[in-house]
């Protein structure tokens, strides 16, 4: 990455959790750009900076996915507007419209992901949405929400209807003729989510690519499936780690 979009001063001026939260949430972005979940720079991940109710962290408006740096992520408030931004570029307001809202109903939510994926708009344009074809879909099984689409998401009056949608307690959303929306605790568990709800779609559009009938599991089965995949394992203790040591691997420096 181009030394310009790398901003030591950053580090200094920011607290240790806030690094970390930054370090995370560019890893995040990286990952995005290598499994091909991008749509040019117009898509978000934001993420709750710690020990705030209404500081976020998003990518700048006109850098790729893996150009993004801890150092070069703008800080906002919950109306987009940049409290701290070294690159100069601001972030998208429009594509904070979505991100805000969600922040704002839900305070257990600390990052939320947004993406237009071919297979995420692919199942977004099916009359019947996700269908329990894979293991992967059945995690979503009770716990995905849908909203209809009300055209490019510009307008602040749509925000009380994605949060009502939304709902309470789920952290998946698939927006209608849109793309995919996940959200979490973490970082790394808004990409958990969004990472198998993504593989589920996938799985979805080439199965029904084949031609074929498709076997579709029962209500009983998908239940169990989803109540086994909240069963806490310590997964969060071994994947993400074994992501971030991926990225270095691959020379991805989200962490300066």
């Amino acid at each position: 990455m181009s030394q310009r979009h790398i901003y030591p001063q950053v580090r200094e001026s920011v607290s240790d959790a806030e690094w970390t939260q930054r370090v995370h949430l560019a890893g995040c972005y990286r990952l995005l750009a290598h499994y091909r979940m991008t749509d040019l720079i117009y898509t978000h991940v934001s993420a709750r900076v710690p020990g705030t109710a209404g500081e976020f962290l998003i990518n700048p408006y006109g850098l790729m996915f893996d150009e993004i740096s801890a150092s070069n992520l703008v800080k906002v408030d919950h109306e987009g507007r940049a409290l701290l931004d070294p690159t100069g570029l601001g972030c998208n307001p429009a594509g904070f419209v979505i991100h805000s809202c969600i922040h704002r109903a839900r305070a257990d939510l600390h990052c939320v992901i947004h993406t237009h994926t071919a297979a995420g708009i692919g199942v977004a344009a099916q009359e019947q949405g996700l269908r329990m074809l894979s293991q992967h879909a059945m995690r979503f099984h009770g716990a995905l929400s849908y909203h209809d689409y009300e055209g490019v998401a510009l307008d602040a009056d749509e925000q009380p209807r994605l949060v009502r949608d939304l709902g309470p307690l789920n952290k998946a959303m698939v927006l209608r003729n849109h793309g995919l929306l996940t959200a979490g605790e973490t970082v790394r568990a808004a990409f958990d989510l969004m990472f198998y709800l993504e593989r589920a779609c996938q799985a979805q559009i080439a199965a029904l690519a084949g031609g074929a009938a498709v076997r579709e599991c029962s209500e009983a089965v998908a239940a169990k499936v989803a109540r086994q995949f909240c069963e806490p394992d310590g997964s969060e203790l071994h994947d993400w780690p074994a992501l971030m040591r991926m990225l270095d691997r691959l020379g991805q420096a989200y962490s300066d």
